[in-house]
């Protein structure tokens, strides 16, 4: 047992936020999303039965937003015609405002296959058991 790591991240999602480096990406994919055909060239780890949420807390009380680029973090847009509603989105810009003080300004939208084709050169995707559309979000690091 360590003191003050979130209980939610596992060795090995902490092992491999420790290894990533400046600039590297994280997906945190909600349920529908194909995160091992997506990840066949990075790390995918399994997080069924969490909330994309909680995972991004999580993950943000330890993880750097890249200061370098205007929107280090990333969601996927929801597509023309769609009628999804996304409310989980204000649940992100309130957690990103809780960890980096450019607040939900930090946040950007990438069209769906733009978002797909980012995710195949992620150093790693974790696969939640999300179940809220749209609840795919990418996180760029920055440096501590």
């Amino acid at each position: 047992m360590l003191k003050n790591i979130p209980a939610i991240l596992s060795p090995e999602l902490l092992k491999v936020l420790c290894e990533m480096g400046h600039s590297d990406r994280i997906v945190i994919a909600d349920g529908n999303f194909p995160a091992e055909s997506m990840g066949r060239n990075c790390k995918v780890i399994r997080a069924d039965g969490h909330g994309v949420p909680e995972l991004l807390d999580a993950i943000l009380t330890l993880f750097p937003l890249d200061n370098y680029v205007e929107k280090p973090v990333s969601l996927m847009q929801v597509m023309p015609g769609d009628n999804a509603k996304t409310p989980i989105w204000e649940k992100y810009r309130q957690i990103v405002a809780n960890h980096d003080s450019r607040g939900s300004s930090a946040i950007g939208e990438i069209e769906r296959f733009e978002f797909y084709e980012q995710a195949k050169t992620a150093y790693a995707i974790v696969a939640t058991g999300e179940k809220a559309v749209y609840a795919n979000v990418m996180l760029q690091k920055g440096v501590v």
